[in-house]
């Protein structure tokens, strides 16, 4: 992304980072129907971080829990699915690790619904499995959860409309509006050339930014496979986020 400063009308200097239009979607999406009726209709206004948007509220480690990180541990019983390692690094645009960043993570169970009374979808809710898990990145900007591997499920979008595996990924910087969004998707998924989500991003090189890789080495025998994918935050390798307009539960 390409960096430029704008003044306000009370004179104060905002830092812009120009769209990257190749690779983000657009606001509004007209395959995602929905977007038609959630996308800003008024430019957007830029805000200068100021001294509460910098400090807090603090996002340590105080955040998470001693079980937070492992989805498949936070109830009495082990959850249904294949159980799956997803780890990787939180990068800037020059490869240099981030750390101490908070990650937050949310998905669907194995039979593809969500823990949320917004689904419908007629397929098992799992009682050992909630779908939601976070940590702090280490000193080398390090990650790791241990969670099952999402189903695919429908949507009602288009004709037989099947929404791709994936893991949402919310990450924050030093305060809650520093927070980004992104989708995290297993490679060799057949959905991915009906799904408008995931075709949004226009660029190529971009979508395949977005698709973890099987990581033999990484996985722990006779226990779980390993998915490795890596999140850079700006530059030409940057992960593709979403806008907090565009934020849902798809």
């Amino acid at each position: 992304m390409t960096v430029h400063e704008t003044r306000s009308d009370s004179g104060l200097i905002l830092p812009e980072y120009l769209p990257d239009e190749g690779s983000h979607p657009p606001l509004d999406s007209p395959g995602y129907r929905s977007s038609a009726l959630r996308h800003p209709k008024q430019p957007l206004q830029y805000l200068p971080q100021n001294l509460t948007e910098v400090t807090g509220p603090l996002l340590g480690q105080d955040r998470c829990g001693e079980q937070d990180h492992d989805l498949t541990a936070q109830h009495d019983g082990e959850p249904l699915g294949e159980r799956i390692i997803v780890s990787g690094k939180v990068l800037d645009s020059a490869g240099k690790p981030i750390p101490n960043t908070l990650v937050e993570i949310w998905q669907a169970n194995s039979s593809g619904r969500y823990l949320h009374q917004g689904d419908r979808h007629p397929a098992p809710l799992d009682p050992n499995f909630s779908g939601t898990g976070r940590c702090m990145t280490d000193a080398e900007g390090n990650y790791r959860f241990i969670t099952i591997k999402p189903g695919a499920y429908p949507w009602r979008n288009h004709d037989n409309a099947w929404r791709p595996a994936h893991i949402h990924f919310s990450l924050f910087g030093q305060a809650f509006t520093q927070r980004l969004i992104t989708q995290m998707y297993f490679p060799g998924d057949p959905l991915f050339y009906q799904d408008p989500i995931f075709n949004s991003v226009r660029d190529e090189k971009a979508r395949e930014r977005m698709i973890s890789r099987f990581d033999l080495d990484s996985t722990v025998p006779e226990w779980a496979l390993s998915f490795k994918w890596d999140i850079v935050l700006r530059g030409p390798q940057a992960t593709v986020f979403e806008d907090e307009e565009e934020e849902d539960d798809d």
